[in-house]
């Protein structure tokens, strides 16, 4: 259960950075170097090797690949290297992170085009096929599993078969999902997927990763338009004694290691899954009781984060936040163009008495 310390006054309720144990925390607090066989051995390569085991049940078809940065990073690196300059990319778009995808690709000058659906629509796979069939250039395609914009989950499994029968490869961001949604790449066939430190893992901000397939980044040698995001480079590099290119954030690897011993000690994915699950049916559950809806359908819905809509017209976001910060817990404003919303994350060191009592703050707030 999450413990109140005095130097962590609220609980984060957001898609990450998120709510982290006092383990985790605590493994801040020792100083790396980065030349040394007790980092790059026993740390990052043990990383790298609990990544993909949790990724695939072929975890020796894939490897694991950490990017100094955000998540954004991780994406931007992937697709500047994935795709190469005679390839052609499909980008499935329905909100800010798949559109994101699309502002990297135009600035790196990739040949691309998009599926573009409005931020409350789930993509069609029948469609991906008819885009597929009409575009026979198309060599890549990226979508985004779970949409933080509005807490969407994209139909993955339907997606990936038609990718991977249409002889495609598939790049998917798994930001918010991988950690908290059980999927196993290998039987979907993903050639690349991306996360964060700071999601599902439950570590803290400061690098990402690449899972990818070996045989997939073996072919991208010179692809990469940026020295520093050189996916492929980066992956040499690390195969060789788990060093980083250029200098590696120490004391957030190491968090990270603390944070999947933790996974492990909750039960794995599954078990990670089921607590996101309940603290969302929680809310769910409570919040329509208080007289919020849900932006979402319930078909439509991850248990990542979940989209609310304003109860009436003249509801102030900015007040009712203050007044539930002042209350120990941090929401999210919306971030779709729709409709008014705001959002509140299911993930992290987070568990259904932290919703049940965020309930009884908002119970007691004039909204």
């Amino acid at each position: 259960m999450y413990d109140y310390i005095p130097d962590n006054p609220y609980i984060l309720l957001t898609p990450g950075p998120l709510s982290t144990s006092k383990g985790v925390r605590n493994a801040l607090l020792r100083d790396w170097c980065t030349w040394d066989a007790d980092y790059n051995e026993e740390i990052v390569q043990n990383i790298r090797r609990r990544l993909t085991s949790i990724a695939a049940s072929t975890p020796d078809d894939y490897t694991a690949v950490l990017i100094q940065g955000s998540g954004s990073f991780a994406v931007e690196a992937c697709l500047g290297t994935a795709v190469p300059r005679s390839g052609k990319l499909l980008i499935v778009r329905n909100g800010a992170y798949g559109e994101r995808m699309s502002e990297m690709a135009q600035v790196m000058g990739l040949n691309f085009i998009e599926y573009a659906l409005s931020e409350t629509e789930a993509p069609d796979a029948v469609r991906v096929s008819e885009i597929l069939v009409a575009n026979p250039d198309i060599t890549h395609v990226a979508m985004v599993h779970c949409e933080t914009t509005t807490g969407i989950l994209n139909p993955l499994v339907s997606i990936a078969g038609i990718v991977k029968d249409s002889g495609k490869i598939l790049i998917v961001d798994a930001m918010s999902s991988f950690g908290g949604i059980p999927f196993d790449a290998s039987e979907l066939g993903i050639d690349y997927f991306i996360s964060s430190a700071n999601k599902c893992i439950q570590g803290v901000p400061g690098f990402a990763f690449v899972i990818a397939k070996r045989e997939a980044l073996a072919g991208c040698k010179g692809n990469a338009r940026s020295l520093c995001l050189d996916l492929y480079d980066q992956w040499r590099a690390m195969d060789k004694c788990g060093k980083w290119r250029y200098t590696s954030p120490t004391h957030v690897v190491r968090a990270l290691y603390q944070a999947l011993d933790e996974l492990e000690a909750e039960g794995g994915v599954t078990a990670r899954y089921a607590r996101y699950c309940e603290n969302h049916r929680v809310l769910v559950d409570g919040m329509k009781e208080i007289g919020f809806r849900t932006l979402l359908d319930d078909a439509l819905q991850s248990p990542i984060i979940t989209s609310f809509l304003y109860p009436h017209v003249d509801f102030d976001f900015t007040a009712f936040y203050i007044r539930v910060k002042a209350k120990g817990f941090v929401l999210y404003p919306g971030k779709i163009s729709q409709a008014d919303t705001f959002r509140v994350g299911d993930i992290g060191e987070v568990y259904p008495d932290d919703m049940r009592r965020l309930l009884d703050v908002i119970r007691n707030i004039d909204a």
